[in-house]
């Protein structure tokens, strides 16, 4: 089966489609193919209706050619003007398969996996709590000990701590950093715990300074960004995850490991944000962080791995 994920090329955007081809190869045999796309000049901002001629559109490299996969997978507005077209490229004979909610009639796709929180129905829409993901028990442990040099004198709990950044709806200033940093430092401080902290690429630079300076003092790891992405391993080595509210996908990554997860406060408020929270605390994955560490259980999310089942029980369908 020939599967092809096509992004922008951003890793955020990007994992969510590789997420979802590794749960399908988990499977059955896979030939699989990354397809990173661009747009010439100023294109990739039109609406995906006045993108007229897309493959004339495209960047150099794109490898956007026949023959064409068995299996399409795009993630992201930027590949909306193809998605809508393969299907009449490939003659019908490949399934296109688009993640998130294009925002587009969902009856130009074959299946359409959007997250929950998106409200978005239809017979051929097939709803995940969140976002597909590359996160595996193996992946896990094999970061796990990749780093264990680094991790293993940690004293426990650890507490793995994900800071996210600045969204539509969501913002971190450096005052709203402060308060984060006094609301952590406490809790791991008394109970004599380690933190182990990473940012994304949305973080703000004042906000990460002042969240590094302020969690340093304590024994763990604040990762600079420099070097191997030891995130996994923090999933994996923590006692309990801390995640900021306005991240959809290392929400439902930390809430896969069957760990604790609390959301942390940022500013701002969104309600799909608030629905997507509340469905996690219906199913005792994940609650808010009130300044304080208590242990549950619950099943981990396995949405990937669903949505996977449904991509291979339509393609079944077509056959």
């Amino acid at each position: 089966m020939r599967i092809w994920v096509v992004s922008d090329g951003r890793a955020g955007i990007e994992n969510q489609g590789l997420g979802l081809a590794e749960a399908i190869a988990r499977r059955r045999p896979i030939d699989l193919s990354i397809k990173r796309i661009g747009w010439r000049g100023g294109f990739g901002r039109l609406p995906w209706w006045l993108n007229l001629a897309p493959l004339r559109l495209l960047a150099d490299g794109h490898g956007i050619t026949p023959p064409w996969p068995d299996i399409w997978i795009a993630v992201g507005r930027a590949t909306l003007p193809l998605s809508l077209r393969m299907r009449r490229w490939s003659k019908g004979q490949t399934m296109v398969v688009q993640l998130q909610d294009p925002r587009a009639p969902p009856a130009a796709f074959d299946l359409v996996i959007p997250p929950k929180h998106d409200r978005m129905r239809g017979d051929n829409v097939f709803p995940i709590l969140g976002s597909p993901h590359r996160v595996t028990p193996e992946r896990l442990a094999a970061d796990h000990r990749r780093f264990e040099a680094q991790i293993a004198p940690l004293p426990h709990p650890r507490v793995a701590v994900l800071i996210g950044g600045k969204s539509k709806a969501f913002d971190i200033s450096p005052e709203r950093a402060a308060a984060l940093a006094h609301e952590i430092e406490l809790p791991v401080a008394q109970e004599g715990g380690s933190v182990m902290v990473t940012f994304s690429r949305r973080t703000p630079e004042a906000a990460k300074a002042i969240l590094a300076a302020r969690l340093r003092h304590l024994p763990g790891i604040v990762w600079d960004g420099s070097g191997d992405n030891p995130y996994f391993a923090f999933l994996a080595a923590a006692d309990y995850i801390l995640v900021t509210e306005e991240s959809t996908n290392m929400t439902t990554e930390a809430a896969s490991t069957g760990k604790p997860v609390f959301i942390l406060k940022m500013e701002g408020e969104s309600l799909k944000f608030r629905l997507f929270h509340e469905e996690l605390e219906r199913l005792g994955a994940a609650r808010p962080f009130g300044g304080a560490f208590h242990s549950w259980t619950y099943p981990p999310l396995a949405e990937t791995d669903r949505a996977a089942g449904e991509v291979l029980r339509r393609y079944a369908d077509r056959a």
